[in-house]
């Protein structure tokens, strides 16, 4: 089945593209575990919507908390009203919407190896969000975890390849090797002599047209073929896309 415009009649909207591409997730996770992985290796779909905070020290009101000196034993604690800020300025929080696929050293030191990033509009609609998805597979890439970006959000005349180069700085050449608005791009990291770098495997997507099959690097030297069009197929007709 060839990729359909999901941004257009008779298909927006339905399905939303969170939920294909959470659908798409776990039929990409079950190829990689049902055979597409070597022993040892474990993929897991991983959704998320939002902004993820964690904290080194976190600090929680109690359920039942008392107020001080309430007769109950509770320590009493000095209240402190700090100056007015002397910095206050609006700023855009961005909603990273996560839709990927993690590859886990399941045998080894339970470390991620790879990622598989399927784009939505979310992600693509400002420039806020864009940076946020670059930092995150720039953050990935860093770590030496092979990041794949599938992107398949027509009907946004943009794409996600030239904001994680600039954030890599590494270059308008490097910038300009993915064109298309639509794509699929596998980048890793590795040790060349004294020096390190990127290397990508960009491929062209369109409308109409059959998904590729991608690397997906677990390793230096250990590689696996990733069917991106049979576990589409197996989405769409799952959420009754017409084929």
């Amino acid at each position: 089945m060839p990729l359909h415009d999901h941004s257009r009649p008779p298909l927006r909207n339905r399905p939303r593209y969170k939920s294909l591409n959470a659908a798409w997730a776990t039929y990409l996770s079950n190829s990689l575990n049902h055979g597409g992985l070597p022993p040892g290796y474990r993929a897991y779909p991983e959704v998320s919507v939002g902004i993820g905070l964690e904290a080194d020290v976190a600090t929680y009101e109690a359920e039942g908390a008392r107020t001080a000196g309430d007769g109950n034993g509770a320590v009493a604690t000095a209240v402190w009203a700090p100056p007015r800020p002397p910095l206050i300025v609006h700023v855009d929080f961005s909603d990273l919407e996560v839709i990927e696929v993690q590859v886990i050293d399941d045998e080894g030191d339970g470390r991620l190896v790879a990622a598989v990033e399927l784009a939505s509009p979310a992600n693509k609609d400002r420039p806020s969000h864009r940076s946020a998805f670059a930092a995150k597979c720039a953050a990935y890439l860093q770590q030496t975890v092979c990041v794949l970006v599938v992107d398949i959000v027509a009907g946004r005349r943009t794409n996600l390849h030239r904001p994680l180069m600039e954030v890599l700085q590494v270059g308008d050449a490097a910038a300009s090797a993915v064109s298309s608005d639509l794509y699929a791009v596998t980048y890793r990291v590795v040790k060349a002599g004294e020096r390190t770098q990127l290397e990508a495997w960009p491929t062209a997507l369109a409308v109409g047209v059959t998904l590729p099959t991608m690397p997906l690097w677990l390793r230096d030297d250990l590689a696996v073929r990733l069917d991106l069009e049979s576990a589409y197929q197996e989405a769409c007709a799952s959420m009754g896309v017409p084929m």
